[in-house]
């Protein structure tokens, strides 16, 4: 009898596992991005879906440098000529000496046409096309890896599946529309003068004028790709089908604090391992007998070596190969190094999150990219930022806002304040107590980015696509949403009334005239 039970009540549990547990979904990334930075983000994600047991397929250009036996990569690479073309773009920015945002942002759009064609052209390739003509492939959810591409999201409407946006940043002007987010043209900080207010303000319109011309962008990329399907919506309407955005954000500790609804999901940090891998040999010795310390200089994975000038690289080694410190520099070319140096180890890749967690490490050099400010940000690590162009120098300005480092521009580095820099991070721990401040913050959260990703991943699959998380303003128009009808119709009432009073007092007015006039000619007879 009790052998019997025991049958039964094993049955039972491998029967509630089976309605319960995790199942395993078909998800489509598309991860076209022409941005390193971007697709370790996004291939972190995806691993972190394929750990779970999902079959992930994801479309990119780049090659991936994370990836899983359960993610299936179909490669468009960059031609000769484009990688030849992509370089020298990225070399000419090294030349650009716009600092503001606003001049960055300006520059971002001029530079940026080719990018966003050859993204656009991915979707065209035969291989990425037979996901949906090929009616033997099934998906259960399409994520969209944002870089100013939303005519992407019509392949979710190809593929007949909900649409997850992965953003590499905060919430910001161009992806709150896309689930009703809320936005406020003027950053707000309770310490900001009226000066930076209407300096927010101002950036915040001319941004807006870049949108739009991304827009316009988009409606011709989205026609071209999609409109000789006659069943395929118009443009807006497929902007009003995403499910919910991934943001790599950190608000409660990052800032700004600001509303969300609740498809906004933010993920900051998932690119960060939990526990960090081994490091290779070479690097484990270096850091282990580095007694007074160590530095990081990475400049990213769109910025070489070969990009930046000469003399620039040179003043660099020459302030570096002084310091007491190791320094471990991220340099591609290893035949042609700056120069050689006991204290110099040159690597042409980096595992960076890995490194960032060693305890020697005791300041990182870098670009001011989103991806490597937050991995040092993680690991409590004080920065010297170098930024260059894009979103580069506000990240900049917001880290040495935070009280976690200082900046100096690559474009015109002297020795003297480089070196000075370097010293003043390292011999003043305000920065490192700081910034290991803010990294305890940063990892107190209910659930991990890894954790997050999972769940909203599966609600959406569960739900199919979940459309009661959207916000209403996502279906509104420009009027509705804004009430611009109900305060026209109050305006109209104000001035209705308005306009009654002043004919009703006119009248009395007239009417007291009248009789007072005949009051005075009665008396003078």
């Amino acid at each position: 009898m009790v052998k019997h039970f025991s049958l039964v009540f094993v049955l039972t549990l491998a029967i509630t596992s089976l309605n319960y547990g995790t199942q395993s979904a078909n998800i489509l990334g598309l991860f076209p991005s022409l941005s390193p930075s971007h697709l370790i983000i996004s291939m972190s994600a995806a691993k972190v879906l394929a750990e779970q047991g999902h079959n992930v397929t994801v479309v990119t250009v780049l090659e991936p440098t994370i990836t899983h036996r359960n993610i299936n990569l179909i490669q468009i690479p960059l031609t000769k000529e484009e990688i030849k073309e992509r370089s020298e773009s990225i070399g000419a920015k090294q030349k650009n000496t716009s600092g503001h945002r606003l001049l960055s942002i300006l520059n971002m759009a001029d530079q940026m046409d080719s990018m966003l064609r050859k993204m656009k052209d991915v979707l065209k390739d035969k291989r990425v096309k037979d996901l949906y003509l090929n009616k033997g492939n099934h998906f259960d959810l399409v994520i969209s890896g944002y870089f100013m591409n939303d005519y992407q999201l019509g392949f979710a409407r190809k593929v007949n599946a909900p649409v997850i946006v992965l953003a590499p940043g905060p919430p910001n002007q161009m992806l709150n529309s896309l689930i009703g987010n809320p936005h406020d043209p003027v950053e707000k900080d309770k310490n900001m003068t009226f000066g930076q207010r209407l300096d927010s303000y101002i950036t915040s319109l001319i941004y807006g004028i870049f949108v739009r011309q991304i827009d316009r962008l988009n409606r011709e990329f989205y026609k071209e790709l999609f409109t000789d399907d006659p069943s395929m919506p118009e443009y807006s309407e497929i902007l009003k089908n995403t499910s919910l955005v991934f943001f790599c954000s950190h608000g409660a500790s990052e800032g700004s604090i600001r509303p969300n609804v609740p498809a906004a999901i933010e993920i900051g940090g998932i690119q960060i391992k939990d526990k960090p891998d081994r490091l290779p040999k070479n690097l484990e010795e270096f850091l282990s007998n580095a007694t007074d310390g160590a530095i990081l200089l990475s400049l990213g994975s769109n910025v070489q070596g070969t990009h930046i000038k000469h003399d620039t690289v040179q003043k660099m080694f020459n302030v570096l190969s002084k310091l007491k410190q190791k320094v471990i520099w991220k340099w591609e070319d290893l035949e042609n190094t700056p120069g050689k140096s006991d204290n110099i180890l040159y690597s042409r890749w980096l595992p960076q999150d890995d490194i960032l967690a060693h305890p020697n490490i005791k300041l990182f050099i870098n670009h001011a990219g989103k991806g490597g400010i937050t991995e040092a940000q993680y690991h409590g690590k004080p920065m010297l930022s170098l930024p260059v162009f894009g979103d580069q120098p506000s990240n900049a300005f917001a880290m040495v806002r935070n009280g976690f480092g200082l900046t100096l521009s690559l474009l015109t580095l002297e020795e003297a304040p480089f070196d000075q820099a370097i010293r003043e991070i390292l011999s003043n721990p305000q920065y490192s107590q700081k910034v290991a401040k803010f990294s305890s913050l940063y990892r107190d959260r209910p659930t991990s980015a890894r954790e997050s990703v999972i769940f909203w991943t599966d609600y959406i699959i569960r739900h199919n696509g979940a459309p009661h998380l959207q916000s209403p303003l996502v279906h509104m128009d420009f009027i509705a949403a804004n009430n611009l009808d109900i305060y026209a119709l109050f305006t109209a009432i104000l001035v209705s009334i308005v306009l009654i009073l002043k004919a009703v007092i006119q009248y009395i007015y007239a009417k007291l005239i009248s009789k007072f006039n005949k009051a005075t000619k009665v008396k003078k007879h």
